[in-house]
């Protein structure tokens, strides 16, 4: 089972997404993807940089990540006390206390692989990482 970082979740609202990427995503089945509710967090962050740069495109985000949202609504992973705890942790060993150690400890607590282009983000906090990126 996988967790999809945002930089994978982007990707896939680009009109020509990575092949690597698309690839990887088609062998696995729906149930065993997940994302975090950060991401969708992290999303939003961009939409709110683009609104005052370029309304429509906002627009259109906002749009898709209502798609998305309803795509992922039994698949979307909130920070529970339990995530926290290990994201606490995390921030003492790897020095940071990023949204990426919020992740990492969301993939630990539930066993699941991070899917992301960023490996050196989450190698320090020990998580499983997979970046379909260089699969092409």
């Amino acid at each position: 089972m996988i967790l999809l970082d945002t930089v994978v979740v982007s990707e896939l609202r680009k009109t020509r997404p990575n092949a690597g990427v698309v690839d990887y995503l088609k062998q696995q089945a729906a149930r065993a993807v997940f994302i975090s509710a950060l991401t969708i967090g992290e999303i939003e962050s961009g939409i709110e940089r683009q609104r005052s740069k370029n309304a429509q495109f906002a627009v259109e985000l906002e749009q898709w990540l209502a798609v998305m949202e309803m795509e992922f609504a039994d698949a979307i992973l909130p920070v529970t006390p339990a995530i926290a705890r290990v994201w606490g942790r995390l921030c003492v060993q790897t020095g940071n206390k990023g949204i990426d150690n919020l992740i990492a400890a969301t993939a630990l607590c539930h066993n699941l692989t991070v899917v992301t282009r960023n490996l050196k983000h989450f190698e320090p906090t020990g998580v499983r990482v997979l970046d379909p990126f260089s699969a092409v």
